[in-house]
């Protein structure tokens, strides 16, 4: 799984300019899904229900207002223990199940070492990577990205309060101001106090999320950005080796294309579309790496491989007039839209010589939940029957027992907000209903450039009423709405529509909520830490072994 690759950046879905030869094999060699949808547009929510076959928030994965992921590894919010994944699945079957790459899902909830939300406690049986997701916090050189705004306010706050309390010292000093000593000095304690109770996490942003971990242990912090891609290619092809014998499951949770874009000297400058473009062709060259690892273990020919991203590309994603997020193609919007296509549309490749059919492509509408019971179903398992699964295996889709896809209707959520929602009628039109839309910025762009992503509620969405009708089959850009005069049939879509939403709306249930201010806030006495917090500090040596400074 790659993180924020856009659709369009991939020779297989038609990008002409940059070079994807390995996982343009893939498709060439596999199944190509040209309808394949994320069912969140960020990152935290969109991993949650790939691993678990169901919606986000019916996990509490989701926010209704503010904060969309989760923003800390010493946050108490993350995948409940009482989810159950794709890896636990396999992992009861008999299956090494290793993730290595990024998790963002959460690590602990009450102490630093419970690790409730982390891998070890979902199914697998080996991590390596980043408990967090890469920002551009990670790189010292780059602006911060962590609650930007909300940092850069305090630390205004802080200034105004300091430079307040040195007028009223100063006044007293030279007599204009008749105040006591012990006023001044409890207004300096008060001002210290504040400071340090926001600078102790926003002051350290990457020490306290840029850190990389070995299972439970704290292997590197903060993490060197350099070597990571190195690291990471090291770890995945040494598991593969050290399980070949046996059945296993290896997500490989690719830190590539996700900003501040860190690339090797060996791909800097060697693509035509500048950092972006230099990144993307070193995560090609990667999973080639890897796919070469399959085979020299003689395990092509057993070995399912599925390729994706998480969501759409991060159109607003800017360094002056460079562009660092990815492109969409032809779809409308980008990371951060749960309704427009270009949030949402997702490469989908799979590959598995001599059982999938080599050079089929299948236009029918996916989910990456459906990848839940897909590899259940290949392993011999059941899916759970104890809860809502939005998942529908893709094994008779991908091997041509099914010409149809499973889902006659697709929910697309922005946060816990319902923005559109897909219809395919059988042996018909795809038709798609847009109810919330957000406000571009500048009016008239394809992205709310200026704030980071775009929002779901608001002043910045529009609610329409009547909703926005589309027809995907012979407007996948999603340029012109079709209304009542244009469509005979609008009222009655609307309305068929309508109703399989009030259906799927009685499914819902309340779940506590992983995103609330209580479980984002960062907390020290959860914070992962090599050493002793809070100087947490270590570096890892050439053999995997954390190293502590001076050691």
């Amino acid at each position: 799984m790659a993180d924020d690759l856009g659709i369009g950046d991939l020779g297989c879905y038609g990008n002409n300019t940059l070079r994807t030869p390995n996982i343009d094999q893939l498709a060439e060699e596999g199944v190509r899904l040209t309808q394949h949808l994320a069912a969140a547009p960020l990152c935290t929510p969109s991993r949650a229900a790939f691993l678990t076959g169901r919606h986000s928030f019916r996990s509490g994965m989701e926010a209704s207002n503010g904060y969309r992921a989760l923003q800390w590894n010493a946050g108490s919010g993350g995948l409940p223990e009482n989810e159950t994944t794709f890896a636990r699945i396999l992992q009861q079957r008999g299956y090494a199940t290793g993730l290595i790459g990024k998790w963002h899902q959460g690590v602990n909830c009450a102490s630093r070492g419970d690790h409730c939300h982390h891998p070890l406690n979902h199914g697998f049986d080996y991590f390596y990577g980043m408990p967090f997701t890469l920002t551009n916090d990670c790189d010292p050189g780059r602006p911060p990205e962590v609650d930007a705004v909300l940092r850069a306010q305090l630390w205004g706050y802080t200034q105004f309060l300091a430079l307040g309390i040195l007028t009223v010292a100063a006044g007293k000093t030279c007599g204009f101001i008749s105040v006591s000593g012990r006023v001044v000095t409890g207004m300096a304690c008060v001002l210290f106090l504040f400071f340090i109770s926001w600078y102790s996490s926003f002051g350290f942003v990457r020490r306290w999320n840029c850190v990389l971990m070995r299972n439970h242990d704290v292997t590197e912090q903060p993490m060197v950005l350099e070597k990571t891609a190195s690291l990471m290619l090291k770890e995945a092809v040494s598991y593969i080796e050290r399980h070949k014998h046996g059945p296993f499951l290896l997500f490989l949770s690719l830190l590539h294309v996700h900003i501040p874009l860190v690339t090797t000297s060996a791909f800097l400058g060697k693509s035509q579309h500048g950092l972006y473009g230099d990144n993307v062709e070193e995560m090609d060259w990667l999973i080639g790496k890897i796919l070469n690892a399959i085979e020299d273990n003689g395990l092509k020919n057993s070995t399912f491989t599925y390729f994706t991203s998480d969501h759409g590309g991060h159109l607003e994603a800017r360094d002056g007039h460079s562009q660092l997020g990815g492109w969409n193609g032809i779809y409308k919007g980008g990371k951060g839209m749960g309704g427009w296509e270009g949030g949402i549309r997702v490469p989908g490749i799979f590959h598995w010589p001599g059982v999938l059919p080599a050079g089929r492509v299948i236009g029918e509408p996916t989910s990456l939940m459906d990848v839940f019971p897909t590899v259940v179903q290949l392993a011999g398992g059941e899916v759970p029957q104890d809860r809502v699964i939005d998942g529908h295996s893709l094994v008779p889709l991908l091997q041509g027992a099914e010409a149809r896809s499973a889902h006659e209707f697709l929910f697309h959520y922005c946060g816990q907000h319902l923005h559109a929602a897909r219809w395919h009628q059988r042996d018909s039109e795809r038709l798609k209903v847009h109810y919330t839309t957000p406000q571009f910025h500048p009016e008239g762009a394809g992205a709310c450039y200026g704030r980071g992503v775009c929002p779901c509620s608001g002043e910045g969405v529009t609610h329409h009423r009547p909703p926005l009708l589309f027809d995907l089959s012979r407007d996948p850009s999603e340029a012109r709405p079709l209304t009542p005069d244009s469509e005979p049939l609008y009222h009655a879509v609307i309305a068929r529509v309508g109703a399989a939403v009030s259906e799927h709306r009685h499914t819902l249930s309340p779940v506590p909520q992983q995103f609330s201010t209580s479980n984002i806030l960062w907390k020290p006495w959860l914070q992962p830490c090599c050493g002793h917090f809070p100087f947490c500090s270590c570096h890892e040596d050439g053999d995997g072994t954390p190293r502590m400074p001076g050691l």
